[in-house]
């Protein structure tokens, strides 16, 4: 959600982002009784559509900057299984990778702007030259698992892990 606030193109939903985060902080100050009477489910249910609408948000403003209309882009690839899939190259810029697997795919050189990565699976993906900037809940853990190099652009809050290759 902090993520979130950051990003421009959730303006309008900026107080609801900040409300929920302000919930969840206070949640964590509450006491084990306290805890164990929270209906998390409908809290962490009510999180989830901010971030959904986030990622439907950030990725409808990338379709209108996106320069490659000419193929028909698949923008819905949540969940998908991309495992060992030649993507080198490829065009996702804004696509929904939510929950997507990613393991062994072959991303270099892709264009994965703005696309949303929540629970995406990245263990040993060739990312190496990709362009991941404006990219939605990429996590450093993600990024750990990758194979990327010092061509691989990413969000301003992550870096390049130490064994990647500098070459």
């Amino acid at each position: 959600m902090a993520e979130a606030l950051e990003l421009k193109a959730c303006i309008p939903i900026h107080r609801e982002l900040k409300l929920a985060l302000d919930e969840t902080a206070h949640l964590t100050e509450l006491s084990p009784d306290e805890i164990l009477r929270l209906d998390i489910h409908s809290h962490r249910a009510s999180i989830n559509s901010l971030l959904v609408q986030t990622s439907e948000l950030v990725r409808k403003e990338a379709l209108h900057k996106n320069t490659n209309s000419s193929k028909k882009l698949k923008l819905d690839r949540r969940g998908a299984d991309l495992i060992g899939v030649n993507l080198r190259g490829a065009n996702l810029r804004g696509v929904n990778l939510r929950g997507a697997y990613l393991i062994a795919t072959n991303l270099q050189n892709a264009d994965l702007r703005d696309a949303d990565f929540i629970g995406a699976d990245l263990r040993d993906a060739d990312i190496r030259g990709a362009d991941f900037t404006g990219s939605i809940f990429l996590t450093q853990i993600q990024v750990n698992s990758a194979r990327g190099d010092i061509r691989t652009k990413l969000p301003h809050l992550l870096s390049h892990p130490a064994h990647w290759s500098t070459n």
